[in-house]
């Protein structure tokens, strides 16, 4: 195990310093770009006051004063281009090297006469230099463009002076760290302002400030690239890759230092790549080695775990099936129980309408009686259309009966729970028929519109017919009892269609006394009366709705109770819908 973690640790060691002289290759080709980008940037801004030193110098109003005139209205001018290129100052010189006008009407800011680039102005050519602008600025850079005779004599020079802290001020604070060093290496522009005047030690790198100790400092050599580990303060790399770039144009060298951080983050996650890929594989094959040796023994403890567990579980086996059994006896005996007492709600309902069933078949009986003994009288007379008109009548009459009958029979009749389609229109006109006497007696005037096309909606027939008997007949005995307080008894029955479909029953009674206990067994406010009951026909009503997928809500509005009977969609009618 030691000697594979020996091999891990050397492969990831040589993908590390592989990755990381990688990334220290791409790193340079990036702070070379960045540095000519800088470069290129410093020339061209020092440049315009290269341009502008040789366009004064070509000036008539500046020749005009080195031959005769003086320079009191010259400095006018002078300050006027000063302040539109943002020069620091504009000189005018003459071949002596005296001061001849200034953009701020100053001495000359040092020495001019003895300076290179005068000297080399005053023989004919640019010149340019760096040094103090005192007291104007401790960091001037100067151009200086001769100015000709007419015959091509030299006749003095002008000199524009330029603010380098102007310059470097927009570039603070931008990435990378980046600076300018003169010949003798020290900085003269820099986008980090603590490195400003810090000079090059002799021969060796890196930099000391001017004043104080040096800070810690080390260079070394990675893959051909040079490396400095420094500490000089929290806005500059503590691992740098230093590049350098000569600008001889303006007389300086430009040098980046590029944070290695990245490159070493990236070689560290490549080498713990490896690393981790490594021991992952040799983790598994010391696992599969590990799982082999102990497979043998746990086998065996299994195998008598098993033999103990089946036999237990045989047992268990054999009371769950009991319990089971039992189970679905006592469900089976709810079922019937939930069955007896629906069966039991719609006797009950039928023993509440048997008068007035027993009216509607009456009534029909008598008019036939009557419709065929005119019918014996017509035929006697001689008269048979108006005998065959008797025959229709009691024809129609029949099929009165017939229908009433049907209907009876179908609501007595033990409903199975289906989850077939049914017809809406066709319960409800069932359920109307079954307790039309009755809401006549009552004296109730029923609302009701009848449905133009068959809705087919969830849940069994007689059992939906069910829940709007016991619906209309709880509304009219309401009303009924309520007679004297509300002499109106008005029922009014409303179907709205959409996703689902809601039937709505809304009565001019007294209201629910307690609507969150309306669908409670035994709960009932008709304790007395001929139409007491046992508060059975609300709850059998919920849970037939219920087992549809329905719901049935009860409330009380303005004029009275409110009863709902949201109920589902059939397939059949889902597309119609």
């Amino acid at each position: 195990m030691l000697a594979f973690l020996a091999v891990v640790a050397a492969l990831s060691g040589g993908v590390w310093r592989y990755f990381h002289e990688q990334g220290l290759d791409l790193l340079a080709e990036r702070g070379r770009a960045d540095l000519a980008l800088a470069g290129d940037r410093l020339v061209g801004q020092l440049q315009r006051y290269r341009d502008l030193a040789v366009l004064m110098g070509n000036h008539p109003a500046v020749r005009a004063v080195l031959l005769e005139g003086d320079g009191q209205d010259l400095g006018d001018l002078l300050l006027e281009v000063a302040d539109k290129t943002a020069a620091l100052d504009v000189l005018v010189i003459d071949a002596a090297g005296h001061l001849r006008a200034s953009a701020l009407g100053l001495d000359a800011p040092m020495e001019l006469a003895g300076q290179p680039f005068v000297r080399r102005a005053l023989r004919g050519a640019l010149g340019w230099g760096h040094g103090e602008a005192m007291p104007l600025s401790a960091r001037a850079y100067f151009h200086a463009a001769p100015v000709f005779a007419t015959p091509g004599r030299v006749l003095g020079a002008v000199v524009v002076v330029t603010d380098l802290n102007g310059i470097d001020y927009n570039w603070r604070g931008s990435n990378p760290a980046a600076f300018f060093t003169d010949s003798t290496g020290e900085v003269l522009i820099a986008n980090r302002s603590e490195l400003l005047f810090w000079r090059r030690p002799g021969e060796s790198s890196g930099l000391v400030p001017p004043v104080g100790p040096a800070p810690p400092f080390e260079a070394r050599l990675v893959g051909g690239h040079e490396i400095w580990r420094l500490d000089w303060g929290p806005y500059l790399p503590r691992s740098a890759l230093h590049l350098t770039q000569g600008l001889p144009v303006i007389g300086l060298t430009g040098e980046v230092l590029l944070d290695t951080a990245p490159a070493r983050r990236l070689a560290a996650a490549q080498a713990g790549a490896v690393a981790a890929l490594c021991l992952a594989f040799g983790s598994l094959l010391f696992l599969a080695a590990e799982r082999r040796r102990t497979l043998a023994s746990a086998n065996a403890r299994l195998e008598d775990r098993v033999a103990a567990r089946t036999h237990a579980l045989r047992d268990t086996n054999a009371k769950l099936l009991a319990e089971a059994a039992e189970r679905e006896e006592a469900q089976a005996a709810l079922r019937r129980a939930q069955d007896e007492l629906v069966q039991a709600g719609k006797l009950s309902a039928l023993g509440q309408m048997s008068a007035g069933i027993s009216h509607e078949l009456n009534q029909p009986l008598m008019a036939i009686r009557s419709f065929a003994e005119n019918g014996v009288q017509f035929m006697r007379r001689g008269t048979p259309e108006r005998a065959a008109e008797n025959l229709t009548r009691i024809s129609e009459l029949a099929q009165r009966m017939a229908r009433i009958i049907q209907n009876l029979r179908a609501f007595a009749r033990q409903d199975q729970q289906t989850d077939d389609g049914v017809d809406l229109r066709k319960a409800l006109e069932s359920a109307l028929d079954l307790t039309r006497a009755h809401v006549a007696d009552a004296g109730v005037r029923l609302i009701y519109e009848p449905l133009q096309a068959p809705t087919w909606v969830r849940g069994g027939e007689v059992r939906l017919g069910q829940v709007f008997v016991n619906l209309i007949t709880n509304a009219v005995d309401a009303m009924a009892e309520a007679s004297e307080t509300r002499p109106e008894k008005r029922l009014e029955i409303e179907v709205v269609e959409g996703e689902a479909v809601t039937v709505s029953f809304r009565d001019t009674g007294p209201g629910i006394e307690m609507p969150d206990k309306v669908f409670d067994p035994f709960y009932t406010t008709k304790s007395q009366g001929p139409s007491a009951g046992m508060g059975l026909g609300l709850s059998i009503s919920y849970g037939i709705v219920q087992s549809f997928g329905g719901q049935i809500r009860g409330s009380n509005y303005a004029g009275g109770a409110l009863f709902t009977v949201t109920l589902e969609r059939h397939a059949k009618d889902a597309v119609a819908a």
